[in-house]
């Protein structure tokens, strides 16, 4: 079949099969809105999308690096401070410390003891929540120092005799500390707080 015969055809098929395209194609009216409609909404809603995307890309450096560096700086804050507090515990719960703030005012040993322990355990239960901002390692020699000293005090009053007095128990413990590293723990807690410090410098 040549070209021109092919055309005839298809001019042919295509005069019959006019009315059967308009069957196809034809909508009502209602229906023909409805799809207008529809497509001009999805229109609109693809291209909201698309705008608020690309926005969202070029803007979300500039706008999130702000709070980030904020928030990173109030953690470090917050961390240098937990520090500068949990050195401040250790001083003030050093024996010798402790014994130079507490006078004896002619207590018992007992008293003087129970006195000492109790300022211990006050001072580390107020600086309780600082745990949260240092590392477990720091938090955990500061409570060895809070322990090891408690335990001091009271291996240093059970080896007094019956009726010791508060000066009895000071100047003890004041010996031990003298003459026992044990007696000198918060310096080094307080130079392994301050090492954790300033790795946040």
């Amino acid at each position: 079949m040549n070209a021109s015969a092919v055309k005839t055809r298809l001019t042919k098929y295509s005069h019959h099969c006019v009315p059967s395209y308009k069957a196809i194609f034809y909508m009502p009216s209602n229906e023909k809105l409805i799809e207008i409609l529809v497509g001009f909404a999805v229109a609109i809603i693809a291209g909201w999308l698309f705008y608020w995307y690309s926005n969202r890309k070029q803007s979300s450096p500039a706008t999130n690096s702000q709070p980030i560096n904020g928030d990173i700086s109030e953690s470090k804050k917050l961390q240098l401070q937990a520090y500068e507090r949990l050195t401040l515990l250790a001083d003030r719960i050093a024996l010798p410390n402790l014994i130079a703030r507490f006078p004896h005012d002619g207590n018992s040993a007992a008293n003087y003891q129970l006195s000492l322990l109790k300022n211990i355990r006050d001072e580390f239960d107020y600086n309780i929540t600082q745990q949260i901002y240092v590392t477990p390692e720091s938090w955990q020699v500061v409570k060895k120092l809070k322990e090891k000293n408690m335990l001091i005090i009271n291996q240093v009053a059970q080896s007094l005799p019956p009726g010791a007095t508060a000066l009895d128990l000071s100047r003890s413990i004041l010996h031990f500390c003298m003459n026992d590293e044990k007696g000198s723990l918060h310096e080094l807690v307080s130079e392994a707080l301050s090492h954790e410090a300033r790795k946040l410098m």
